[in-house]
């Protein structure tokens, strides 16, 4: 058997509508494990928010904040924090136009404004989570592995032509998480391969949106999600059920993997 990295996006991939994952995921998760494949969370999530999720899935590698930090048996193997001088630069330009900034360190999630709460709250319960508290100068004392802007497309143009050391990922329509310019889940997934001894051929990675594009479409096998964007199907090499009916588990049966 030629061992396989299969790295799994969370919301709208590994867990239902609800947030947990399908019973039939879990078994698929345990009969990889079983089998010696190195099986790994692919998030733009930060640890603070997948700790019920490890609990639940059992799993020890894990790769957060959209790449900024993977871990392998628990164990951290990439730090990637965003460049502090380039964020201080994002912090005052966003609070100029008032566009409402939240910062993350592994473990915390602070807010740097308070203009427009009602839409970060909205964005931030999209995925089962509560605004962030208040703290305006929490990135001057922390690292920073990723932010999180509250702007609308119309903006997006703008800040990727003045951050060009970032990246603007959007996923939500009021929000988009900003990571370095070099980092992505794809990156990372290929930097745990080559530390694991796997090769970039047999990676496999299932995701359903835009964040999850660049590792859908560079992994040795790309599997969207039935409710995947249109821009994922289109570059994956199969299309599988959605995350509310077995999606996860039809396709590794699929690959002939379970």
């Amino acid at each position: 058997m030629t061992r396989k990295l299969i790295a799994f996006d969370l919301d709208g991939t590994l867990l239902d509508d609800q947030k947990h994952p399908l019973p039939n995921t879990l078994t698929a998760l345990r009969l990889l494990e079983q089998q010696g494949h190195l099986v790994t969370i692919a998030t733009g999530r930060t640890l603070l928010y997948i700790e019920d999720i490890l609990a639940e899935t059992q799993l020890k590698n894990y790769i957060v904040c959209n790449g900024a930090a993977a871990f392998v048996d628990d164990q951290q193997i990439v730090k990637e924090n965003l460049n502090p001088q380039v964020l201080d630069h994002l912090i005052n330009r966003a609070r100029a136009l008032k566009i409402d900034l939240a910062v993350l360190t592994l473990h915390e999630i602070k807010r740097l404004t308070n203009f427009a709460p009602k839409k970060m709250a909205t964005a931030m319960t999209s995925f089962g989570k509560s605004l962030p508290d208040f703290e305006a100068h929490f990135a001057e004392q922390h690292d920073i592995y990723q932010a999180l802007a509250f702007f609308d497309a119309s903006m997006d143009a703008t800040f990727t032509a003045e951050f060009p050391a970032f990246k603007f990922v959007r996923w939500h329509p009021y929000c988009v998480d900003v990571i370095p310019r070099d980092g992505s889940k794809a990156e990372t997934i290929m930097a745990v391969a080559k530390h694991a001894g796997i090769a970039p051929a047999d990676t496999i990675a299932f995701g359903d949106a835009l964040n999850d594009l660049e590792m859908i479409q560079d992994v040795g096998v790309g599997v969207a999600m039935g409710n995947a964007s249109p821009q994922i199907k289109q570059v994956a090499n199969l299309v599988t059920a959605d995350n509310e009916h077995d999606g996860i588990y039809q396709a590794l049966q699929q690959l002939q993997l379970i």
